[in-house]
Protein backbone atom coordinates (compact mmCIF):
# COMPACT_ATOMS: atom_id res chain seq x y z
CA UNK A 1 0.00 0.00 0.00
CA UNK A 2 1.26 3.45 -0.93
CA UNK A 3 -0.24 6.91 -0.55
CA UNK A 4 -0.04 7.31 -4.31
CA UNK A 5 -2.20 4.22 -4.91
CA UNK A 6 -4.87 5.51 -2.52
CA UNK A 7 -5.03 9.06 -3.83
CA UNK A 8 -7.77 10.00 -6.25
CA UNK A 9 -6.57 10.80 -9.77
CA UNK A 10 -10.00 12.18 -10.68
CA UNK A 11 -10.17 15.93 -11.48
CA UNK A 12 -12.53 17.90 -9.24
CA UNK A 13 -14.74 18.80 -12.18
CA UNK A 14 -15.48 15.12 -12.88
CA UNK A 15 -17.50 14.75 -9.68
CA UNK A 16 -20.16 17.21 -10.79
CA UNK A 17 -22.34 18.74 -8.09
CA UNK A 18 -21.85 16.93 -4.79
CA UNK A 19 -24.33 17.00 -1.91
CA UNK A 20 -22.74 16.39 1.50
CA UNK A 21 -25.42 14.74 3.64
CA UNK A 22 -24.94 15.27 7.38
CA UNK A 23 -26.81 16.00 10.61
CA UNK A 24 -29.93 13.87 10.55
CA UNK A 25 -32.03 12.83 13.51
CA UNK A 26 -30.00 10.04 15.11
CA UNK A 27 -28.37 10.18 18.52
CA UNK A 28 -25.09 10.83 16.68
CA UNK A 29 -26.32 14.09 15.12
CA UNK A 30 -23.77 16.34 16.95
CA UNK A 31 -20.88 14.24 15.66
CA UNK A 32 -22.32 14.15 12.15
CA UNK A 33 -22.63 17.95 12.07
CA UNK A 34 -18.90 18.26 12.81
CA UNK A 35 -17.96 15.53 10.34
CA UNK A 36 -20.10 17.05 7.61
CA UNK A 37 -18.66 20.53 8.10
CA UNK A 38 -15.10 19.17 7.84
CA UNK A 39 -15.86 17.13 4.69
CA UNK A 40 -17.64 20.03 2.99
CA UNK A 41 -14.78 22.40 3.75
CA UNK A 42 -12.26 19.94 2.31
CA UNK A 43 -14.26 19.38 -0.87
CA UNK A 44 -14.70 23.09 -1.48
CA UNK A 45 -10.99 23.69 -0.88
CA UNK A 46 -10.22 21.01 -3.48
CA UNK A 47 -12.37 22.79 -6.05
CA UNK A 48 -15.32 20.39 -5.95
CA UNK A 49 -18.76 21.90 -6.59
CA UNK A 50 -20.15 20.82 -3.24
CA UNK A 51 -22.91 21.96 -0.92
CA UNK A 52 -24.30 20.70 2.36
CA UNK A 53 -27.70 19.29 3.30
CA UNK A 54 -28.60 18.99 6.97
CA UNK A 55 -30.90 16.01 6.55
CA UNK A 56 -34.40 16.66 7.85
CA UNK A 57 -38.04 16.15 6.93
CA UNK A 58 -37.60 18.09 3.67
CA UNK A 59 -34.88 15.81 2.28
CA UNK A 60 -37.01 14.35 -0.51
CA UNK A 61 -37.92 17.85 -1.67
CA UNK A 62 -34.26 18.90 -1.62
CA UNK A 63 -33.12 15.83 -3.53
CA UNK A 64 -35.71 16.47 -6.25
CA UNK A 65 -35.26 20.25 -6.46
CA UNK A 66 -31.45 20.41 -6.41
CA UNK A 67 -29.15 19.28 -9.18
CA UNK A 68 -27.15 16.49 -7.52
CA UNK A 69 -24.66 14.32 -9.39
CA UNK A 70 -23.55 12.33 -6.33
CA UNK A 71 -23.86 12.33 -2.55
CA UNK A 72 -21.16 12.17 0.12
CA UNK A 73 -22.82 10.47 3.10
CA UNK A 74 -21.53 11.69 6.46
CA UNK A 75 -24.62 10.68 8.42
CA UNK A 76 -23.69 8.60 11.46
CA UNK A 77 -26.17 6.17 12.97
CA UNK A 78 -29.75 5.47 12.04
CA UNK A 79 -31.17 6.98 8.91
CA UNK A 80 -27.75 7.41 7.33
CA UNK A 81 -25.56 4.44 8.18
CA UNK A 82 -28.20 1.70 8.27
CA UNK A 83 -29.12 1.30 4.61
CA UNK A 84 -32.12 3.63 4.65
CA UNK A 85 -30.34 6.59 3.03
CA UNK A 86 -28.50 4.28 0.65
CA UNK A 87 -31.82 2.83 -0.52
CA UNK A 88 -33.35 6.26 -0.97
CA UNK A 89 -30.40 7.46 -3.05
CA UNK A 90 -30.49 4.36 -5.22
CA UNK A 91 -34.20 4.92 -5.87
CA UNK A 92 -33.39 8.52 -6.79
CA UNK A 93 -30.58 7.40 -9.10
CA UNK A 94 -27.94 9.36 -7.16
CA UNK A 95 -24.51 7.68 -6.74
CA UNK A 96 -23.16 7.84 -3.20
CA UNK A 97 -20.08 7.17 -1.11
CA UNK A 98 -19.44 4.16 1.07
CA UNK A 99 -21.19 0.83 1.48
CA UNK A 100 -24.40 -0.27 -0.19
CA UNK A 101 -27.77 -1.09 1.34
CA UNK A 102 -27.04 -4.60 2.61
CA UNK A 103 -23.62 -3.93 4.13
CA UNK A 104 -24.84 -0.70 5.74
CA UNK A 105 -27.85 -2.39 7.32
CA UNK A 106 -25.84 -5.40 8.46
CA UNK A 107 -22.97 -3.45 9.99
CA UNK A 108 -25.41 -1.22 11.86
CA UNK A 109 -26.86 -4.32 13.54
CA UNK A 110 -24.17 -5.45 15.98
CA UNK A 111 -25.95 -8.72 16.78
CA UNK A 112 -26.34 -9.90 13.20
CA UNK A 113 -22.82 -8.79 12.34
CA UNK A 114 -21.55 -11.02 15.12
CA UNK A 115 -23.63 -13.92 13.81
CA UNK A 116 -22.12 -13.54 10.34
CA UNK A 117 -18.60 -13.45 11.79
CA UNK A 118 -19.25 -16.49 13.96
CA UNK A 119 -20.60 -18.42 10.96
CA UNK A 120 -17.25 -17.81 9.24
CA UNK A 121 -15.16 -18.67 12.27
CA UNK A 122 -14.06 -15.08 12.94
CA UNK A 123 -13.42 -14.27 16.62
CA UNK A 124 -15.90 -12.04 18.44
CA UNK A 125 -16.74 -11.98 22.17
CA UNK A 126 -19.41 -14.28 23.58
CA UNK A 127 -22.69 -12.45 23.92
CA UNK A 128 -26.39 -12.54 24.75
CA UNK A 129 -29.47 -10.49 23.93
CA UNK A 130 -31.30 -8.72 26.75
CA UNK A 131 -35.05 -8.09 26.74
CA UNK A 132 -35.95 -8.50 30.42
CA UNK A 133 -34.47 -8.67 33.94
CA UNK A 134 -34.65 -12.47 33.60
CA UNK A 135 -32.40 -12.24 30.54
CA UNK A 136 -29.94 -10.23 32.60
CA UNK A 137 -29.74 -12.93 35.28
CA UNK A 138 -29.34 -15.64 32.63
CA UNK A 139 -26.60 -13.72 30.81
CA UNK A 140 -24.74 -13.10 34.05
CA UNK A 141 -24.77 -16.82 34.84
CA UNK A 142 -23.63 -17.81 31.35
CA UNK A 143 -21.07 -15.09 30.62
CA UNK A 144 -19.78 -14.01 34.02
CA UNK A 145 -18.49 -10.52 34.84
CA UNK A 146 -17.39 -7.97 33.86
CA UNK A 147 -19.68 -7.39 30.89
CA UNK A 148 -20.36 -4.56 28.47
CA UNK A 149 -23.88 -3.55 27.51
CA UNK A 150 -24.63 -2.01 24.10
CA UNK A 151 -27.71 -0.90 22.18
CA UNK A 152 -27.58 -3.12 19.10
CA UNK A 153 -28.12 -0.32 16.57
CA UNK A 154 -26.26 2.69 17.97
CA UNK A 155 -22.74 3.97 17.38
CA UNK A 156 -20.25 6.34 19.03
CA UNK A 157 -20.53 4.23 22.23
CA UNK A 158 -23.94 5.81 22.91
CA UNK A 159 -25.86 3.90 25.59
CA UNK A 160 -22.95 1.63 26.42
CA UNK A 161 -21.89 0.69 29.95
CA UNK A 162 -19.44 -1.66 31.64
CA UNK A 163 -20.99 -3.62 34.53
CA UNK A 164 -19.66 -5.83 37.33
CA UNK A 165 -22.80 -7.28 38.92
CA UNK A 166 -26.40 -8.21 38.15
CA UNK A 167 -27.96 -5.05 39.60
CA UNK A 168 -25.68 -2.88 37.47
CA UNK A 169 -26.46 -5.07 34.45
CA UNK A 170 -30.20 -4.56 34.87
CA UNK A 171 -29.73 -0.81 35.26
CA UNK A 172 -27.52 -0.66 32.16
CA UNK A 173 -30.01 -2.73 30.16
CA UNK A 174 -32.82 -0.36 31.14
CA UNK A 175 -30.70 2.65 30.13
CA UNK A 176 -29.67 1.10 26.81
CA UNK A 177 -33.31 0.20 26.11
CA UNK A 178 -34.09 3.90 25.86
CA UNK A 179 -31.99 3.98 22.68
CA UNK A 180 -32.86 0.61 21.20
CA UNK A 181 -35.41 -2.15 21.70
CA UNK A 182 -32.63 -4.67 21.09
CA UNK A 183 -29.81 -4.64 23.65
CA UNK A 184 -26.63 -6.69 23.41
CA UNK A 185 -24.35 -7.77 26.24
CA UNK A 186 -20.83 -9.07 25.63
CA UNK A 187 -18.03 -10.59 27.63
CA UNK A 188 -15.53 -7.94 28.61
CA UNK A 189 -12.16 -8.34 26.89
CA UNK A 190 -9.40 -6.98 29.11
CA UNK A 191 -6.54 -5.59 27.06
CA UNK A 192 -5.63 -3.00 24.45
CA UNK A 193 -8.13 -1.75 21.87
CA UNK A 194 -7.27 -1.14 18.24
CA UNK A 195 -9.14 0.51 15.43
CA UNK A 196 -8.32 -0.31 11.82
CA UNK A 197 -9.60 1.56 8.78
CA UNK A 198 -10.19 0.28 5.25
CA UNK A 199 -9.94 2.62 2.28
CA UNK A 200 -10.66 1.48 -1.29
CA UNK A 201 -9.76 -2.11 -0.50
CA UNK A 202 -6.55 -1.30 1.38
CA UNK A 203 -6.00 -1.61 5.14
CA UNK A 204 -4.64 1.59 6.70
CA UNK A 205 -2.16 1.58 9.61
CA UNK A 206 -3.85 0.32 12.81
CA UNK A 207 -4.27 2.72 15.73
CA UNK A 208 -3.88 1.64 19.37
CA UNK A 209 -6.24 3.49 21.71
CA UNK A 210 -5.54 4.52 25.27
CA UNK A 211 -7.98 6.15 27.67
CA UNK A 212 -8.26 6.82 31.40
CA UNK A 213 -11.96 5.88 31.17
CA UNK A 214 -13.17 2.34 31.83
CA UNK A 215 -13.55 1.95 28.06
CA UNK A 216 -13.38 4.05 24.88
CA UNK A 217 -16.71 5.79 25.49
CA UNK A 218 -18.39 8.82 23.87
CA UNK A 219 -16.49 11.29 26.03
CA UNK A 220 -13.14 9.65 25.27
CA UNK A 221 -13.96 9.65 21.57
CA UNK A 222 -15.12 13.21 21.10
CA UNK A 223 -14.50 15.39 24.16
CA UNK A 224 -11.53 14.27 26.24
CA UNK A 225 -8.08 15.69 25.62
CA UNK A 226 -6.16 12.87 27.32
CA UNK A 227 -7.16 10.04 24.96
CA UNK A 228 -4.05 8.42 23.46
CA UNK A 229 -3.72 7.40 19.82
CA UNK A 230 -0.60 5.40 18.95
CA UNK A 231 0.60 5.05 15.36
CA UNK A 232 2.60 2.84 14.94
CA UNK A 233 0.32 0.78 17.15
CA UNK A 234 3.11 -1.00 19.05
CA UNK A 235 2.40 -4.53 17.82
CA UNK A 236 5.10 -6.73 16.35
CA UNK A 237 5.14 -6.88 12.56
CA UNK A 238 3.63 -10.37 12.70
CA UNK A 239 0.77 -9.38 15.02
CA UNK A 240 0.07 -6.19 13.09
CA UNK A 241 -0.19 -8.21 9.89
CA UNK A 242 -2.57 -10.60 11.67
CA UNK A 243 -4.71 -7.67 12.85
CA UNK A 244 -4.87 -6.14 9.38
CA UNK A 245 -5.77 -9.47 7.79
CA UNK A 246 -8.54 -10.03 10.37
CA UNK A 247 -9.94 -6.55 9.67
CA UNK A 248 -9.98 -7.18 5.91
CA UNK A 249 -11.79 -10.50 6.45
CA UNK A 250 -14.29 -8.91 8.85
CA UNK A 251 -15.13 -6.12 6.41
CA UNK A 252 -15.35 -8.52 3.48
CA UNK A 253 -17.77 -10.70 5.46
CA UNK A 254 -20.07 -7.73 5.99
CA UNK A 255 -19.62 -6.53 2.40
CA UNK A 256 -18.31 -3.01 3.02
CA UNK A 257 -17.30 -0.79 0.11
CA UNK A 258 -15.27 2.39 -0.23
CA UNK A 259 -14.29 2.94 3.35
CA UNK A 260 -14.99 1.51 6.80
CA UNK A 261 -13.43 1.10 10.23
CA UNK A 262 -13.30 -1.97 12.47
CA UNK A 263 -12.85 -1.96 16.24
CA UNK A 264 -10.86 -4.83 17.72
CA UNK A 265 -9.75 -5.87 21.22
CA UNK A 266 -6.70 -7.95 22.15
CA UNK A 267 -6.75 -10.14 25.25
CA UNK A 268 -3.90 -11.08 27.59
CA UNK A 269 -3.02 -14.08 25.41
CA UNK A 270 -2.63 -11.90 22.33
CA UNK A 271 -5.89 -13.10 20.73
CA UNK A 272 -7.81 -10.50 18.72
CA UNK A 273 -11.58 -10.11 19.11
CA UNK A 274 -13.80 -8.25 16.64
CA UNK A 275 -16.27 -5.78 18.15
CA UNK A 276 -17.96 -3.99 15.26
CA UNK A 277 -17.59 -2.37 11.85
CA UNK A 278 -18.52 1.24 11.13
CA UNK A 279 -19.50 2.03 7.53
CA UNK A 280 -19.64 5.82 7.98
CA UNK A 281 -16.87 6.55 10.50
CA UNK A 282 -16.39 9.94 12.10
CA UNK A 283 -14.55 12.69 10.25
CA UNK A 284 -14.06 15.17 13.11
CA UNK A 285 -10.82 16.55 14.54
CA UNK A 286 -10.88 13.66 17.06
CA UNK A 287 -11.72 11.00 14.47
CA UNK A 288 -9.68 7.93 13.71
CA UNK A 289 -9.88 7.38 9.96
CA UNK A 290 -8.23 10.76 9.22
CA UNK A 291 -5.44 9.83 11.67
CA UNK A 292 -4.87 6.49 9.97
CA UNK A 293 -4.95 8.12 6.53
CA UNK A 294 -2.37 10.68 7.63
CA UNK A 295 -0.10 7.85 8.78
CA UNK A 296 -0.49 6.34 5.31
CA UNK A 297 0.57 9.62 3.71
CA UNK A 298 -2.85 11.11 2.90
CA UNK A 299 -3.95 14.58 3.94
CA UNK A 300 -7.55 15.07 5.09
CA UNK A 301 -8.42 16.56 1.71
CA UNK A 302 -6.84 13.63 -0.13
CA UNK A 303 -8.78 11.21 2.10
CA UNK A 304 -12.07 12.94 1.34
CA UNK A 305 -11.37 12.92 -2.40
CA UNK A 306 -10.42 9.22 -2.28
CA UNK A 307 -13.73 8.38 -0.58
CA UNK A 308 -15.64 10.48 -3.11
CA UNK A 309 -13.79 8.92 -6.06
CA UNK A 310 -15.07 5.52 -5.03
CA UNK A 311 -18.61 6.73 -5.76
CA UNK A 312 -17.65 6.71 -9.46
CA UNK A 313 -17.19 2.93 -9.36
CA UNK A 314 -20.02 0.57 -10.21
CA UNK A 315 -21.47 -1.31 -7.23
CA UNK A 316 -21.08 -5.06 -7.08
Amino acid sequence: MTAVSLKSQVPASAFGRVAVLFGGKSAERPVSLKSGAAVLEALLAAGVDAFGIDVGDDLLQQLSSEKIDRAFIVLHGRGGEDGAMQGLLECAGIPYTGSGILASALAMDKLRTKRVWLSLGLPTPNHAVLASPEDCHKAAAELGFPLIVKPAHEGSSIGMAKVDDVDALITAWEAASRYDAQVLVEQWIAGPEFTVAMLRGEVLPPIALGTSHSFYDYDAKYLANDTQYRIPCGLSAEKEAELKDLTARACEAVGTQGWARADVMQDADGQFWLLEVNTVPGMTDHSLVPMAAKAAGLSFQELVLAILADSLEARG
